[in-house]
């Protein structure tokens, strides 16, 4: 009984450790990304739709080859009926069999069939593009969930670091205060900085909860205040973004799954139309098969029942025909069939034209959006050298009491508000590098 309770809290510690271990250990980037589209219900909806597009094309495929149908008929007749072996009235009851096989084949229908197919089968590749396209969408929200954690991260180190500094000033000053040898006002001053450093330190926390909310709903997974996610390191985004919007642009133009997609869709639209226009024209088929039958009340010339199996034998034959379709009125049925086609064609050919010219337009705005990124990047990056030697020296200053609080908090606000500004900027360029790197095709990791 000892032995089992201490083999049950082993496994208990054991248990905690391990999952206390998974919990502690970051997450990737892919990891999240991978996570999130497995688990989204769009892109799960988007791969069913690509699953029928696939059976839409294998039917269209399967329509191409000859139909081949059998059957087997037994029946019992009672009363007044037609003997099918004499083809003579009869008044009694008797039973007959019947055994066929026959097949169709398609000679000529106006290439209906093999646009139908060609016509099932952008669908099923503008099915696989749109999917894909769906992916990056979950990805790219991914991706600024997950900078958006990093943001938060690095600004809430810099709310702790602006605490303890301005801790450190109160606790000298609350010392200094008692002795007489400071301002009232200098410490309550200083205080009141302490307080604002504590609310925006609860600020950024509750921003970083809710970014890891949100990363954590993307994975379609429960939402843990203690998620980690790996750091990104400086080599893995670079400060001087050469690629031009007319490179991306060339490049998304043959990468792109959005633009893939609208052009598979046109293509499958144009032989839709093509499919129904073949409606009009006559269509020529060749049918044949084989048959034999039998009747309880077959008789031979002594009036003897003939046999099962020989009469399957004597009544075998054979019939083979060729057949022409001609529409001639169908209630206008194809003609407005092919009036609607004809107007998809045109949606599609117009989402294309649409998908071009909102590609070009988000790869010059995105472009843009990454150079103001970086060079506010840059002017911050000094701002902050700037501000942080002018803080040094108040510091020094007001410690020496050869300054006010005033002085002191001002160089110290313009420091901290820098360096936030910075850390904001540094990730709203790494974002916006990602996004251009999306339109290329690149790894986002």
């Amino acid at each position: 009984m000892k032995t089992g309770k201490a083999l049950m809290i082993c496994y208990a510690v054991v248990h905690m450790s391990l999952n206390s271990s998974a919990q502690s250990t970051p997450m990737t980037l892919k990891q999240c990304v991978d996570t999130a589209i497995a688990s989204n219900a769009d892109v799960k909806q988007r791969d069913f739709q690509s699953q029928r597009e696939r059976v839409g094309w294998k039917q269209g495929k399967d329509n191409l080859i000859p139909t081949l149908n059998g059957g087997i008929d037994h029946t019992l007749y009672t009363g007044r009926s037609i003997d099918p072996y004499t083809n003579s009235y009869v008044d009694q009851s008797y039973t007959s069999a019947g055994y066929f096989l026959g097949t169709d084949v398609t000679l000529f229908n106006g290439w209906r069939l093999l646009n139908n197919m060609k016509s099932t089968q952008y669908a099923y590749e503008a099915s696989r593009m749109e999917l894909q396209q769906q992916k990056d969408r979950v990805m790219l929200d991914v991706i600024l969930a997950y900078l958006d954690i990093l943001t938060n991260e690095d600004l809430l180190e810099q709310a702790k670091k602006q605490l303890e500094v301005s801790r450190k000033q109160v606790e000298r000053l609350d010392i200094m205060n008692k002795e007489g040898a400071v301002k009232p006002s200098d410490f309550t001053d200083l205080k009141g900085q302490y307080a604002d450093n504590q609310i925006t330190l609860v600020n950024v926390q509750n921003n970083l909860n809710a970014a890891k909310l949100a990363l954590a709903q993307l994975m379609n997974k429960p939402y843990r205040a203690d998620l980690q996610v790996e750091k990104l390191t400086a080599e893995q985004f670079g400060m001087d973004y050469t690629a031009s919007t007319e490179d991306i642009y060339k490049i998304a133009v043959e990468q792109l799954a959005i633009v893939k997609g609208a052009e598979l869709r046109q293509k499958s639209a144009e032989k839709t139309v093509k499919a129904t226009r073949g409606r009009l024209l006559p269509s020529i088929g060749l049918g044949g098969g084989i048959n034999t039958n039998f009747s309880s009340l077959a008789k031979d010339a002594n009036d003897v029942k003939i046999k099962y199996d020989n009469q399957l034998k004597n009544n075998y034959r054979t019939n083979v025909g060729i057949g022409i379709d001609i529409p001639i009125l169908n209630n206008f049925r194809v003609r407005n069939q092919l009036a609607l086609d004809k107007i998809n064609l045109k949606s599609a050919e117009f989402t294309a034209q649409t998908t071009y010219i909102q590609l070009k337009q988000n790869i010059e705005r995105d472009h843009f959006n990454m150079e103001a990124s970086l060079n506010k990047y840059k002017a911050l990056v000094d701002q902050v050298s700037a501000y942080t030697e002018s803080f040094r020296a108040a510091e020094v200053r007001f410690n020496e009491g050869a300054s006010t609080s005033v002085d002191y908090l001002i160089a110290k606000n313009n420091m901290d508000r820098a360096n936030i500004n910075l850390i904001i900027a540094r990730y709203d360029y790494v974002l916006r590098t990602k996004i251009l790197d999306y339109y290329q095709a690149k790894a986002l990791w």
